[in-house]
């Protein structure tokens, strides 16, 4: 909608378009409830942990830069907003609360939600900035966390450029404070992802089931698109491609997604999550194809699974918090050595059939598949350096190689991946976590 058609009538006309298309009128209106949960998540955060957060990364300031077409990743989280040339989500330290101002930035959504001080033209950063003198600006610049560096090179220059001396020379970067303000959760934030996980669960459920598959027929890709099926259907979304829904055998993944047809005997796998209210999942089902005559999973692969097992009740009974993650890290892997596994680089197994090989990789989620927040994974070095505070969500992941003598003593890899709450009592399950193989008859 063209960014000078009159506030007023733009407002008249999306709710007609929203009236108009609801089955029902005000009675159906699931957008009206989504968006009413996403204010009060958006008030608690910016009430209770955006001024501790700048704080704790000493910033006066904490400008957005948007323009039309090129939305920062924070859009949503912020309040979204028509934005037609430039605009600036601004936050500005003020004792024990957070002044919150948008400059060229309008709309129902944004305006109605309630969490603004105050609206203006985008002519209007200047002097607001002027007026309050912060020393340090933080802005969306991230060398790690692709999450917290929206800032493009062409709006940083222009930013400079419109802040002017000596305010262009204050910018720094928000890299942490976008992590802190995001990974630090309330309480409505972890009900909401908690939901969002027993969507992504039942949905990956049903999908390996008879509901979905016929042995001999259906394709890895069938599975998948069925699952996004299932998201179009409810409103819902995903921070990942098409789901990984894919078979493992004795030289690894075998296909993932293709039209590769699924065959009596193989052992399926899903990675996948769902997106709902802003917050993404991250979690992992397992599924074994009955051959003519099973009745149920060989007992080598139930072993291998009831290792994996052994491996996340390790983790679950260690991961605390800490003042780092990599403290946690630690403490974890020193405690599955402990208990009598190996610890090995990422699919590179032993040949040793006596020990179960682990890779563990614990890691931020909810607001993407990865988050970006305090992780105990590998592949978040930086981040293994954050504070792994209560409250932090984190995705439980985690890859046991057992020697199966289905596959001539080849190890076979059983993922382990739910999601949880770190609380001080430890790790806290948000739905029902995996506990059984899955089973296609």
């Amino acid at each position: 909608m063209p960014h000078s058609f009159p506030r007023t009538a733009r407002s008249v006309v999306l709710a007609g378009v929203l009236w108009s298309t609801l089955p029902g009128g005000s009675s159906a209106q699931e957008a009206r409830r989504r968006w009413e949960r996403m204010c009060q998540i958006r008030a608690e955060k910016f009430d209770l942990v955006l001024p501790g957060a700048m704080r704790a990364n000493d910033i006066d300031m904490w400008i957005v830069v948007m323009r039309e077409g090129l939305m920062d990743p924070l859009w949503e989280a912020l309040g979204r907003g028509y934005v037609g040339d430039w605009a600036y989500w601004v936050f500005a330290a003020d004792g024990p609360r957070t002044h919150r101002a948008v400059f060229g930035a309008d709309g129902y959504m944004l305006e109605r939600c309630g969490v603004y001080d105050q609206f203006g033209a985008a002519a209007e950063l200047t002097d607001f900035v002027r007026a309050r003198d912060p020393l340090r600006i933080g802005v969306n610049m991230a060398a790690s966390i692709g999450g917290a560096d929206g800032l493009s090179h062409t709006s940083f220059a222009h930013l400079r450029e419109v802040l002017g001396s000596p305010y262009a020379d204050r910018l720094v970067s928000a890299e942490r404070l976008v992590s802190d303000f995001r990974s630090t959760r309330t309480a409505s934030e972890i009900a909401a992802f908690a939901e969002a996980g027993e969507i992504s669960r039942e949905i990956a459920e049903r999908a390996l089931s008879n509901e979905v598959i016929v042995p001999g027929v259906t394709t890895l890709e069938d599975v998948a698109w069925w699952m996004w099926d299932r998201l179009l259907e409810r409103g819902l979304d995903s921070s990942f491609d098409m789901p990984s829904v894919y078979v493992t055998g004795p030289e690894g993944i075998e296909a993932t997604s293709t039209d590769r047809i699924i065959a009596r005997g193989d052992l399926l796998m899903i990675d996948w999550g769902v997106g709902f209210l802003d917050f993404y999942t991250d979690m992992k089902r397992i599924a074994y194809v009955l051959r003519e005559g099973e009745v149920g999973v060989p007992a080598g692969l139930q072993h291998a699974f009831e290792q994996a097992l052994r491996v996340r009740d390790v983790m679950k009974a260690t991961i605390a918090p800490a003042p780092t993650a990599k403290e946690a890290l630690d403490r974890t892997e020193a405690a599955l050595v402990a208990a009598g596994f190996r610890l090995v680089p990422f699919n590179r197994p032993s040949t040793d059939p006596e020990v179960t090989d682990v890779v563990i990789g614990p890691h931020s989620v909810g607001n993407w598949g990865h988050g970006l927040g305090p992780s105990l994974a590998f592949f978040n070095p930086t981040r293994q350096g954050y504070e792994l505070r209560p409250g932090t969500l984190i995705s439980v992941e985690l890859f046991a190689y057992t020697a199966y003598p289905g596959w001539g003593g080849r190890k076979v890899r059983i993922p382990l991946e739910d999601d949880a709450v770190v609380t001080a009592r430890g790790v806290e399950w948000l739905y029902p976590v995996n506990r059984r193989i899955l089973v296609v008859k």
